[in-house]
């Protein structure tokens, strides 16, 4: 079997670039699902709850503690030992434009005629990676 090229150092590190980016942009999805989550538990509960917010996200418990150490460390959440997790104002500001997102999309793939169900399920992932251009644009066309 023939050996294909060596790649560049350029492309190399355009490539590792790419990862990098794609790392930073898994990190920022999972913050917006978590401090989406916790405002939703919050709002419909009175709290939210480790248990709570690992049954709402279908993990375990140890990953939402592991989670929860890098949103506190990032300023998005307060917690303390098996107390409630409430989000500070960062958290929260997130956790608003994270649902708007969502929302804007949902409504709009629901104007393409696409069932309730499916559109909830498909805004969930695209909400995480719409440009804000495409998400105005979104907006008007929903204002039409």
């Amino acid at each position: 079997m023939p050996r294909s090229k060596p790649k560049s150092a350029a492309r190399l590190y355009s490539q590792a670039e790419s990862f990098r980016r794609s790392r930073r942009d898994r990190a920022s999805e999972i913050a917006q699902d978590y401090v989406e989550a916790i405002a939703d538990l919050s709002a419909s509960l009175g709290e939210a709850r480790v248990t709570d917010l690992a049954r709402r996200l279908g993990v375990t418990h140890v990953t939402v503690n592991r989670t929860l150490g890098r949103l506190q460390q990032a300023g998005y959440v307060h917690t303390k030992p098996y107390r409630a997790i409430f989000l500070t104002d960062n958290g929260k500001k997130l956790a608003e434009e994270s649902k708007k997102r969502h929302e804007t999309v949902a409504a709009f793939l629901r104007s393409l005629g696409i069932s309730e169900k499916i559109s909830e399920l498909d805004a969930e992932g695209i909400e995480h990676h719409v440009s804000p251009e495409t998400l105005a644009a979104f907006e008007r066309r929903l204002k039409k």
